[in-house]
This record gives structure tokens, sequence and C-alpha cells, in this order.
């Protein structure tokens, strides 16, 4: 891959070299060689085809859980993420000791890997949120809590420039990766004043079916506001936003 440098910018292919324009600006690289039938039944590539199969498992299983956190992640995530999950997805998958090459999945791999994924990597819950908090997850309840003991908010979160408010997000995840299909329960705390005054203890549960056998996750967040004459904005368009992983109860 080579940027590409200088006043004319290509796109397209020219003889062997395609140009084109990413998030890094414009690139160009050299056409491949290979024929796709030759990858697809040449014996020579078949650990080429068992990680092209684990890898589009992966993206599959990091589309399903996005897709079970899309009402918070309209406002938490940044344009890479979907990368960055799909490769935390591929070591969950390659944790898998009991199936073969190729057949590897997150059912059967460590999904726990996934505790502590960011999806806000220019804003991280860890880098936001200093209040100290416990995560738990009841399996045979269906239940997925977070506590957060009072805490003085001016001390405890690192607000971006502008924000008078702040709000608490939670959402408790059963995603069934093999059915292709999801549960989902959010929550939130009120608005909180961003200065010097301790607020009360915060405790936020978020509900599934109990006695539940799908991989379990719970997500915690936070979310800047401005109030300007009474009326409450959403700082940046959410740029500002974190959610993590926090607590994550595989198979």
């Amino acid at each position: 891959m080579a940027k590409q440098k200088g006043i004319i910018k290509l796109k397209g292919t020219l003889g062997d070299i395609t140009f084109y324009k990413t998030q890094d600006g414009f690139l160009a690289r050299e056409r491949g060689g290979l024929d796709a039938s030759r990858i697809a039944t040449d014996p020579n590539f078949q650990r080429t085809r068992e990680n092209g199969e684990e890898f589009g498992a992966a993206g599959k299983a990091g589309k399903m859980l996005r897709a079970s956190l899309r009402a918070l992640l309209q406002n938490t995530s940044d344009s890479r993420m979907v990368g960055r999950l799909t490769r935390e997805m591929m070591k969950v998958i390659q944790a898998d000791l009991t199936s073969v090459r190729g057949k590897r999945n997150v059912i059967d791999g460590e999904a726990e890997l996934l505790e502590g994924f960011e999806f806000n990597i220019r804003s991280k819950l860890g880098s936001t949120l200093y209040a100290p908090f416990s995560a738990a997850i009841d399996r045979v309840a269906g239940t997925l809590t977070v506590d957060i003991p009072s805490f003085i908010p001016i001390n405890m979160v690192a607000a971006p420039g502008g924000s008078t408010h702040f709000k608490i997000i939670s959402a408790g995840v059963s995603v069934d990766f093999e059915n292709e299909s999801f549960e989902v329960d959010t929550n939130e705390s009120e608005q909180i004043a961003w200065n010097s005054v301790a607020t009360g203890a915060i405790s936020l549960a978020n509900t599934i079916a109990a006695n539940n056998t799908n991989p379990l996750f719970l997500a915690l967040g936070i979310e800047f506001y401005q109030d300007v004459n009474g009326v409450s904005y959403a700082l940046k368009n959410g740029s500002y936003n974190a959610l993590a992983l926090v607590k994550v109860n595989g198979v």
C-alpha cells in the first residue's frame, strides 16, 4: 500500500495499480493476481479458506452485537469501531479449543475476552468516568446490574468543555449468535449536573429472560449535555460520549 502525493489525486484502476480514497487519505496498491476460483478449490489454499470462514464468522458476530446495542452506539462509537470489534471477535473465536479450524465460533470460544472493549476510542469510559462502580450478571435471575456509590461529579467525571450535565447509561444484552437474534434492555440515570454537589447512589438494572443460555453482555456508558436557557442539547453530537463492555458472561 502506498500513499498518493501531489496535487492531483487519482481514483480507479490504471494498469495493475488501483487508486482509492480512505480515512487515511488517497492510497494506491497493486491489483492482486490470484484467481478466486483457485482459492476456493486448490488444496494449497485450505488454510486461507479456513481463515476466511472464521474471519467472516467474526464479522457476523460483531454485527449481531452492534445491532443489539444500536440504540446506544448511535451516539457512542468511533469510525473504526467495526474493524476493532471484528479483530476482538477473532480472538474470541480463536480461543475455541473444541472445533476444527475454519469452524471455530463465538459460542465455543471465550466471549469474556470482549470484557473491557471500548466502543468509542476517542472517549474511553476508563478515562472519562472515574467513579468506582460494581457490575454484576445474574444469569439465573436474568439481571445485569451496575451500582455506583455517591460521588462528586467535578472530581470523578472528565467532562469535555461546554458540558453542564451528563447521564449514565447501561444495557444488558443476550445474543444468540447461532440463530442471529438478541434480547436487550437499556436503562439510564436522570441528567446530573457537572458540579461539586455529591450525587445520590446510582443503580441501573437491566432485565432479560431468566435462565438464559446465550452469552450475556453488560455495557456501561456516559453521555454529555449542555443546558442552554433550560433546553438540554447533546454535546458535539455525542463525539465525547463513552461506552464499554464492563461485564461479559459466556455460555
